[in-house]
């Protein structure tokens, strides 16, 4: 890491062309994986990162530029060029840098480093073979073993100096079911910001099993209806919809340019009154979760909509400026390589207190969204449509037969207002969420939830 003359000399050097606010941000990362296909180890790859981005403001206008290059003439030639490309009539010096101890409330027990190689391995054979062993139709399984450990170190022209550390390991599984010519797939990819203890927590015979029954079982099913349905969304990554299709609208990235049709509705319902949403980064060991986010702003429990009530945006030190708001502890990036913007971190609905076997009793003639997949959404609008990976009919009050190929459509404001059941059986789900700012960990998340009615299609 830099030593505090170095810093104070970088920023002091990014402010000499008037801008009112510097900011450095220092990285060290060590990422390694081990991939497991066609039943043998195929991969172990591991690599090292490092750089520094530097990053100004004057006003609302914000110039960043980065480099791996950490000799003292590289940095302070990349503070120059960020000062000489955005100048003001300030010259604002650099306070008392005055390092800040943060605690640490995701501890590691157990470093992967310090965890041989043969038991990672054994764990995801482990996951192949009960895959494998579910059904003679489960005809390739695919499988990865991440981690990642990265350093940071944050310091700004207002007197911060942070660092922090921060441990990611994530198992992920592909399983796909084949029958001549017909192949269907079951993922699942559960990660945390925590060490080895996280995946000795896991039952890797119950991750084959579940992910090879889910593939059959589509592999199996016929093609769902089309129409406009009441439709059951299952806990977990069902609150990909609420990510993808509400979630970035409420980020000051898109409301600070009045791009979000959430801009102009703080303190207004934009929801169901069974709806509350909250995104919160301080989620023991949570995989969204920090101490700390990018711009070295303490994380925070955030909630965005209560009672259907919108209460906050995420909202990072730039859009703040833009919005005259603090900020919420959400500027994220994915390396030094990428300015920080507002981003989601473990970002869900709120558990109700309806029961999951009323939602599907109170349903004649609808669907069951078990598993969701992929999908997209335009931000300025919330129109979305996502797929369902395993669905179910219901029928009579009952869940009935699996289908396949059913995609949800609609817009991310009208299906809010249309949840009237909320269950109690809230689970998140990791992820990786692309933005401005780069790829970065998040949880998904929500208890079932009953929506009245919602576009599906399918196959008439």
């Amino acid at each position: 890491m830099l030593t505090k003359e170095l810093i104070t000399k970088i920023l002091e050097r990014a402010l000499s062309n008037g801008a009112d606010f510097a900011e450095i941000y220092l990285e060290n990362s060590y990422s390694s994986g081990i991939r497991f296909f066609d039943n043998k180890t195929q991969q172990s790859i591991a690599g090292k990162d490092f750089g520094i981005g530097i990053r100004i403001f004057n006003g609302t206008n914000a110039v960043y530029a980065y480099t791996n290059d950490l000799s003292e003439q590289a940095l302070l030639s990349a503070a120059d060029a960020v000062s000489k490309a955005e100048k003001g009539k300030n010259n604002i010096q650099v306070m008392d840098l005055t390092k800040k101890e943060i605690g640490n409330i995701h501890p590691i027990q157990i470093y992967n480093a310090d965890v041989a190689k043969a038991e990672k391995i054994e764990f995801i054979r482990r996951i192949n073979q009960a895959a494998r062993n579910y059904h003679q139709d489960i005809s390739q399984v695919d499988l990865t073993l991440s981690e990642a450990k990265k350093n940071i170190l944050i310091a700004n022209s207002e007197g911060l100096l942070v660092q922090d550390e921060r441990n990611y390991t994530r198992a992920m599984a592909v399983v796909i079911a084949g029958s001549g010519t017909e192949k269907q797939s079951c993922f699942d990819g559960p990660g945390a910001l925590a060490g080895f203890e996280f995946i000795r927590s896991l039952d890797p015979g119950q991750i084959g099993y579940d992910t090879a029954h889910s593939a059959l079982k589509m592999l199996e099913a016929d093609y769902a209806p089309s129409g406009t349905f009441p439709v059951v969304i299952d806990n977990g990554f069902g609150g990909v919809i609420f990510h993808e299709a509400c979630g970035h609208s409420l980020e000051a990235t898109a409301v600070s340019k009045n791009a979000s049709i959430f801009a102009d509705k703080m303190g207004q319902m934009i929801a169901s009154e069974k709806v509350t949403a909250i995104d919160d980064g301080t989620i023991p060991n949570k995989w969204g979760s920090t101490n700390i986010d990018d711009e070295g702003t303490p994380t925070q429990k955030t909630v965005l909509i209560e009672n259907g009530i919108l209460k906050s945006f995420l909202i990072d030190k730039l859009g703040g400026k833009k919005m005259g708001m603090e900020s919420t502890g959400s500027g994220r990036r994915q390396s030094y390589k990428f300015a920080p913007t507002s981003r989601m971190r473990n970002t869900f609905i709120a558990a109700g207190t309806d029961k999951f076997e009323d939602m599907i009793a109170s349903i004649d003639y609808g669907i069951y969204a078990k598993k969701m997949g992929g999908g997209s959404v335009l931000p300025g609008t919330g129109n979305f449509n996502f797929s369902i990976s395993e669905g179910y009919m219901i029928r009579g009050g009952k869940i009935a037969e699996p289908v396949r190929g059913a995609t949800l459509i609609g817009n991310g404001a009208d299906i809010l207002k249309k949840i009237s059941m909320v269950s109690d059986n809230l689970a998140l789900a990791e992820g990786m969420c692309g933005s401005a700012s780069g790829s970065v960990p998040t949880c998904v998340g929500q208890p079932a939830i009953k929506v009245d009615s919602i576009v599906v299609g399918g196959r008439n």
